[in-house]
């Protein structure tokens, strides 16, 4: 059961994401969250620097979706101004939202990363797919009350000290 929280890879931010290592990996497509992730928990601002991160990804050739559990009042305009198809209240971590990307992107598990700052949504939706999955560290702690309440359990999953977690390859 653990290792179904297990992210292969943890980061800080986004932007410590290695296209090379993922490219010798064999990752075409990348699934990202919204919330926290791109960009702070309600905020649909896109900073220079995230619109440059998927303008250098879009560059190497990877696929690109965002999957969300928000709604697509929240999100969709993020979304069409960055240019990268959608799904919204995707009830991660149940499959169909991963499903669909994947067959969006027309990409296998195994070519396909999924980046997000939540164990219980992000990780372990793309884990019980075989996705590649990396976690971040939250942009902020200011976020919807359901998530404040999850991270607590997210706590008992991360090791001691609470900034990285396990992951598959420590």
């Amino acid at each position: 059961m653990f290792k179904l929280l297990a992210p292969d890879q943890h980061l800080d931010n986004i932007f410590e994401l290695d296209p090379d290592h993922l490219q010798s990996l064999g990752i075409k497509g990348l699934i990202t969250d919204m919330d926290n992730t791109l960009v702070a928990w309600n905020d649909r601002n896109i900073s220079p620097r995230l619109e440059n991160w998927f303008a250098m990804l879009k560059e190497r050739d990877f696929r690109l979706f965002i999957i969300s559990n928000n709604s697509k009042d929240s999100g969709g305009k993020l979304a069409r101004e960055l240019g990268i198809p959608a799904i919204f209240y995707a009830v991660k971590p149940r499959k169909r939202a991963f499903r669909q990307a994947l067959t969006h992107m027309q990409l296998s598990p195994g070519q396909v990363a999924v980046i997000g700052d939540q164990i219980f949504t992000d990780v372990l939706g793309g884990n019980r797919l075989g996705l590649y999955t990396i976690l971040v560290t939250p942009i902020t702690e200011k976020e919807f009350i359901w998530t404040r309440l999850m991270r607590r359990l997210e706590r008992l999953v991360l090791r001691p000290g609470g900034r990285r977690c396990e992951s598959k390859n420590e």
